[in-house]
């Protein structure tokens, strides 16, 4: 009876070796370089494929818990990876945004060009630098969430590598310029999607999230399904869903030209 008893000891043995190793080999893969983790959560949140089609609804819960509903597609085209890339969001609802558009053209280390076609005044209108931490057509997201914000804006501590997640604490250069004093982001480690981002506003309190809510893995790019933003404040949220994303659809640069602003390509408008 001994003798089996060993071997069960032995075989524990074995296996909690391997797994001490196994969980040794994972630590020693981890990333300490905070600005190359940000790197990649960045490629991964704004960067997937070449371009990129997607369509949005966005529910806006008041701190009374009134409800608001925006419709609209976001198409995206990057000239370099990592590096200068084009937004053209256009609204479809409802009736009173209908064909309200977005356009960016996204330089890093410069501020991003950026300009709103209100068409009830027939109006295009030049987002400002300062403009662009504001409410994105009434939501809780900012047209910097949109479009994502330049990583060369902030500096970037690594706080946190236990569990799965890369804890990033990160703090603005020209601090003058945004409402925040710094922002931590829960990057996973698998895939370097940031799942959650909290802002801290002067006084060092938590007043705003933004945390993925649904993710999954399309066209083999991590993606981004549903979304929220919080206003931890007063209570109100805005949900962003996203239907029918689909990566390399081979759109040509002329789609993201101010043009396209008061007459919106219907032909990537319309699900391929």
């Amino acid at each position: 009876m001994y003798k089996p008893h060993f071997l069960k000891t032995t075989l524990f043995g074995a296996l909690v070796s391997v797994l001490a190793t196994n969980v040794s080999n994972t630590l020693a893969a981890d990333l300490t370089d905070a600005n190359e983790i940000v790197a990649k959560a960045n490629l991964t949140a704004y960067y997937a494929g070449d371009d990129g089609r997607s369509e949005a609804r966005m529910l806006i819960k008041d701190s009374q818990g009134r409800v608001q509903k925006r419709q609209f597609t976001i198409l995206r085209r990057d000239r370099e990876d990592g590096g200068k890339q084009d937004f053209l969001v256009v609204f479809s609802r409802p009736s009173d945004v209908r064909n309200t558009a977005f356009l960016v053209a996204k330089t890093p280390g410069k501020d991003d060009d950026r300009w709103l076609y209100l068409p009830g005044l027939d109006l295009v209108k030049r987002i400002s630098a300062g403009d662009k931490r504001t409410s994105f057509v009434g939501s809780h997201f900012f047209y910097e969430d949109v479009s994502g914000r330049g990583i060369e804006e902030d500096t970037h501590q690594l706080i946190e590598t236990g569990g799965s997640f890369y804890q990033i604490k990160s703090t603005p250069i020209k601090a003058a310029e945004v409402e925040f004093s710094g922002y931590s982001s829960w990057i996973n480690k698998q895939n370097y999607l940031p799942e959650k981002i909290e802002y801290l506003d002067d006084n060092g309190q938590l007043y705003r999230r933004i945390e993925v809510i649904k993710s999954d893995v399309i066209q083999g790019n991590i993606t981004v399904i549903q979304s929220k933003a919080m206003d931890l404040r007063s209570g109100a949220e805005t949900i962003m869903e996203f239907r029918y994303q689909k990566y390399d659809l081979g759109m040509e640069q002329a789609v993201f030209s101010e043009r396209s602003l008061r007459k919106p390509p219907r032909q990537w408008l319309r699900r391929q």
